[in-house]
C-alpha cells in the first residue's frame, strides 16, 4: 500500500538578524538556510498493517505524513501510495486516504458537523443509503448521535476529535495516517478512541500509519514501529523486537514498609539508589530474576512487589538520550 525509496524534503528557511539593522538588512539581501527534515528515507508498507510512526519533536514524522498524503512534494526519491504518485493529488487517489490531525481541524467551526459530513457525502459522491448507514453505524459507536447537529466550536475536545474521526471515516478509506490522534484527550478519552479505531481496522482491514506522543497509543494498536531520528530511519521491526533493543530484562517495582539500607544491593540494578526511598524501579535481566526477587523478598520488609516486560516508553526515553544505542542489529533503517 505505500512504497517510498531515497525519499527527501528540504525546506528553506528565512534568517534574519533581531532589531532593526537586521530588518533593513533584509530587505536588500535575504539569507536562507536549507534543512533536510527527511533524507534517505525507505519504506514498505503492506495491505490492512497498522505501523507506529515514532520519533522526537523535529524528528520528521509529520512531514513523512503530508508526503504520503499528497499534501507536500518531495525534493527527491520515489513514492506511491495506494499505486498512486501523492502528490499529483487525483481523485481516486483521495477517496483511497483519510488524515487526521490533532491539532488541525477539517470540520467548520460555525456549522454543525451534520453539515460538514453533508458537504463530505458529495465531495466523496457517496451513495445516500450508504452514507446515512456509516453515519449511524459511526454515530452510535462514538455515542456522539445528540451532538451531530451543535456547532463544532460548541463540543468539546474528545468530542470535536470523535467527530473529526467520522469525517475521515465516511468513504471507508483505504489507508487511514493518524497524525496525533489522541493529542490533549483525557485517559478515559483515548482508550476510547484506541477501543475504537483497533475495531474499526479488525473489522474493514484498513492500513493505518499512526504517530502519537503516546506510548500506550503506539503499544496498543501496532504491531510494527519505525523509528525516525534526524528525518532518517533508525528502526524498522515487530514491537517486540523494539521493546527488547536495551536487553531482555524485566521491569520491577518494589515497595517498602519504611525506608531500607541495602545500598550495595540495590545499586546493581538501579544506579540511582537512596536508601531513604521506600519504592525503588529496578531493571534486571531475565536471566537473574528468580535469584534477586527471592533475596528481595527474603531480606527487605516488601510491601508490594510488581514486574512487567520494559515498558515502551521507557524503551524510547532511553534511546532518544542515546542513540548510539541503536548501532548494529537493532538498527534496520
Amino acid at each position: 500500500m505505500i512504497e517510498c525509496q531515497d525519499l527527501r524534503k528540504e525546506f528553506r528557511v528565512y534568517r534574519k538578524d533581531p532589531g532593526i539593522k537586521g530588518s533593513l538588512l533584509s530587505l536588500f539581501k535575504r539569507r536562507y538556510d536549507t534543512r533536510a527534515a527527511v533524507h534517505g528515507f525507505d519504506l514498505t508498507v503492506g495491505r490492512g498493517e497498522m505501523v507506529g510512526l515514532l520519533g522526537p519533536n523535529g524528528a520528521g514524522k509529520t512531514t513523512l505524513m503530508k508526503m504520503f498524503a499528497g499534501i507536500i512534494v518531495p525534493s527527491q526519491g520515489r513514492i506511491k501510495v495506494a499505486g498512486h504518485v501523492p502528490f499529483e493529488r487525483e481523485q481516486a487517489f483521495r477517496k483511497k486516504i483519510a488524515l487526521v490531525m490533532g491539532q488541525k481541524s477539517q470540520l467548520w467551526w460555525d456549522i454543525p458537523a451534520m453539515d460538514s459530513f453533508l458537504l463530505l457525502q458529495k465531495y466523496y459522491e457517496i451513495p445516500e443509503r450508504d452514507f446515512r448507514k456509516r453515519l449511524g453505524e459511526l454515530a452510535a459507536l462514538m455515542a456522539v448521535e445528540p451532538m451531530l447537529k451543535v456547532h463544532v466550536r460548541k463540543l468539546s475536545l474528545g468530542e470535536r476529535m470523535k467527530m473529526e474521526l467520522i469525517a475521515c471515516l465516511l468513504h471507508q478509506p483505504e489507508i487511514l495516517f493518524l497524525d496525533e490522534p489522541t493529542i490533549g484527550l483525557d485517559l478515559v478519552a483515548q482508550r476510547n478512541m484506541r477501543d475504537f479505531i483497533a475495531a474499526w481496522q479488525a473489522q474493514h482491514r484498513t492500513t493505518v500509519i499512526l504517530t502519537s506522543h503516546y506510548m500506550a497509543d503506539v503499544d496498543a494498536l501496532c504491531d510494527r514501529i519505525v523509528l525516525v531520528l534526524d528525518g532518517t530511519k533508525r528502526f524498522d521491526g515487530s514491537i517486540h523486537d523494539f521493546s527488547v533493543i536495551l536487553g531482555r530484562e524485566k521491569y520491577v517495582r518494589v515497595s517498602f514498609e519504611q525506608a531500607v539500607g541495602g545500598a550495595e544491593f540495590f545499586e546493581r540494578w538501579d544506579p540511582h539508589w537512596n536508601e531513604t526511598r521506600t519504592r525503588v524501579d529496578l531493571r534486571i535481566p531475565e536471566s537473574q530474576l528468580r535469584e534477586v526477587a527471592v533475596a528481595i523478598l527474603q531480606n527487605f520488609p516488601v510491601t508490594d512487589f510488581s514486574m512487567e516486560q520494559l515498558p515502551i516508553e521507557r524503551v524510547m526515553n532511553a534511546l532518544l538520550a542515546n542513540p548510539h544505542l541503536l548501532r548494529g542489529e537493532a538498527a534496520l533503517g
